[in-house]
């Protein structure tokens, strides 16, 4: 009985309790409003496959590229207490670099994949090394300095296909985005496990995770334990720089090209809420990658909701904003240790009246 008590005492100052809790809505409101929303069918794509069907596939899908993007912005998030706005800009960047080499006759199918994925990762390194030299060495603050390549990386992007685009024609590249033969959920799907379990495994066997929130905590407490504050800051961004070199190529492989104006559009607003209603503080410090990635899919799970529920287009970041801000007001650390502390004095007082 004491154990149970223990837990539900502390449960309000756990940062996974929020992203829970907002999943477990959302999946209510929808049992309500239509139980078929969690329905999985079999269906064809449109190279006459068998494959399943359904919201819940399609949110895990849809949501890829943004849960990638969680993971990374996080360590940024603990390690630099900033964030890092210009994810959407890296991302039309490295998907311009992927395309490049797909479309590029030189290379037979299987190698310009293989190339084109190296290309992105070292076109998205270049991006995270870019912002966390400006960060670590020159001590900008996160949000100034990586506004340099959110205002300019389109632009980049453009110029790196010259400024003409077309469609892709390599079979294998557009697999990444689309579905491999024989296999009934979309690739990306696999790609975005694969990227979780590599982070899992490197968080398990390294000391990165302990690194990184030293460093958010205090940075100079951090050296004296003998850290090297500059060069943790700056790994944070080259591991976002990667996550957006993945992402670039998920995304262009999807539909085999590219528009640089509408390109992973304001993923990066989402990419920080992710984080946020992660339960994780802003200002940096101890983290929680795995609230991240579920508030990465919480996002994308709302926003399916509200397309079910026929929200016009014109209101549907109004309705998005106003569920957001709730959560992410809730998922604030001061107000988890205001709800732990009112429910412990009142906790108390039942004991207290038992007592008596």
């Amino acid at each position: 009985m004491q154990k149970r008590k223990i837990s539900i005492k502390n449960l309000a100052s756990k940062q996974i309790i929020i992203p829970l809790a907002a999943l477990l809505l959302l999946v209510i409101f929808n049992l309500i409003n239509d139980y078929t929303f969690f329905s999985i069918e079999w269906g064809q794509n449109a190279a006459g496959g068998s494959i399943l069907t359904g919201s819940i596939i399609s949110i895990l899908d849809e949501a890829s590229e943004l849960a990638i993007l969680a993971i990374g912005m996080t360590l940024v998030t603990a390690a630099s207490g900033g964030q890092d706005i210009s994810v959407g800009a890296g991302i039309a960047i490295t998907g311009s670099a992927t395309l490049k080499i797909i479309f590029n006759p030189n290379f037979g199918e299987g190698t310009a994949v293989i190339l084109a994925i190296l290309m992105a990762v070292l076109a998205g390194v270049i991006c995270g090394a870019f912002n966390g030299v400006l960060v670590s060495a020159f001590k900008i603050p996160p949000m100034v300095a990586t506004l340099i390549l959110f205002t300019a990386g389109r632009s980049i992007g453009s110029w790196i296909l010259g400024g003409g685009n077309d469609n892709a024609t390599n079979g294998i590249f557009l697999k990444i985005g689309q579905y491999i033969p024989g296999i009934p959920i979309p690739t990306t799907i696999l790609v975005t496990a694969v990227v979780i379990i590599l982070f899992a495994l490197i968080f398990k066997f390294t000391n990165l995770k302990l690194y990184m929130q030293a460093v958010g905590i205090n940075s100079q407490s951090s050296r004296l334990n003998g850290l090297n504050p500059t060069m943790i800051k700056f790994l944070s961004f080259v591991i976002l720089g990667i996550c957006v070199g993945i992402c670039g190529v998920l995304n262009t492989s999807r539909i085999g090209t590219i528009n640089h104006s509408s390109c992973a559009k304001d993923i990066e607003m989402d990419a920080i809420l992710a984080v946020a209603l992660g339960g994780n503080a802003l200002s940096g410090g101890k983290f929680s990658v795995t609230g991240a990635i579920l508030g990465a899919y919480i996002i994308q799970f709302l926003q399916k909701t509200l397309y079910k529920i026929q929200v016009p287009a014109s209101a549907l970041y109004a309705f998005k904003a106003v569920v957001v801000i709730v959560l992410v007001i809730f998922s604030a650390p001061v107000v988890r240790e205001s709800i732990s502390r009112n429910w412990k004095k009142l906790t108390s007082k039942k004991s207290s009246k038992e007592v008596a």
